[in-house]
């Protein structure tokens, strides 16, 4: 369990063995103010100054890494109008999402299985699989808290902000290449893109519900930069 409580009263419990995150939270309980949709800036606790102006489409996603054990990580990002973080997975992994301001669209898959596999289209790249739209819709604060687990609720998931916003996260476990918990980027192409093969039985009549993913590196355009959480201190 644990408990975190803000200077306004506020009381935050996670029961991470239920992994379980109340609703009732919003951003001034984690130090952060809401940012104006019209300064397309998205930067949470951090403005932009005329000593550090830069074009709406090159500003950084922040990170504001809130806690960290073997258990689970605690996490905010904040996003500016535009920004996002590709097509990524969590492998053994339950995550909690929580849009704490702003509009933020979310694009989600789970693996088709048993696992369906096609030959790239680009010559010595690996093949593509076979994977199950789940989620694909704007989240807008206030909202309820999502929840993505090992092999359903969207495992692969996309963020694209719609206006200034920020997302908290909860991963259990985190990253840890060591267990298996790589975080891997894919680019999804549409079910038309290759010959249907083994999978044509299952998408027949609802192509729009499946994609091909490929494994692609880390994307160059990932534009991130860490910031300093001020938000209450974690008790564990």
């Amino acid at each position: 369990m644990i408990e975190r409580t803000s200077t306004s009263g506020f009381s935050f419990r996670l029961a991470v063995d239920k992994y379980y995150v109340a609703d009732t939270f919003g951003p001034s309980d984690v130090g952060l103010k809401v940012e104006n949709s019209e300064d397309d800036r998205g930067h949470g606790i951090f403005g932009l100054t005329s000593f550090n102006r830069v074009a709406r489409w090159a500003q950084p996603i922040t990170y504001l890494d809130i806690y960290e054990c073997d258990s689970f990580t605690m996490c905010i990002f904040c996003f500016p109008t535009s920004a996002i973080i590709p097509l990524h997975d969590h492998p053994g992994m339950t995550v909690l999402s929580k849009v704490l301001y702003g509009s933020l669209h979310v694009k989600a898959y789970d693996w088709v299985e048993p696992a369906i596999y096609q030959k790239s289209i680009r010559p010595g790249y690996p093949p593509v699989r076979l994977a199950k739209l789940t989620v694909d819709k704007v989240l807008t604060a206030p909202c309820s808290t999502s929840v993505l687990y090992p092999k359903s609720g969207g495992n692969l998931h996309s963020f694209t902000a719609v206006t200034p916003c920020a997302v908290l996260d909860i991963l259990a476990p985190p990253y840890d290449e060591a267990f298996g918990r790589k975080c891997t980027y894919y680019h999804d192409y549409p079910y038309s893109s290759f010959s249907t093969g083994n999978g044509a039985k299952i998408a027949e009549g609802k192509e729009e519900e499946f994609a091909w993913l490929s494994e692609i590196d880390t994307p160059n355009d990932l534009y991130m930069r860490q910031g300093e959480y001020i938000g209450p201190a974690i008790e564990v």
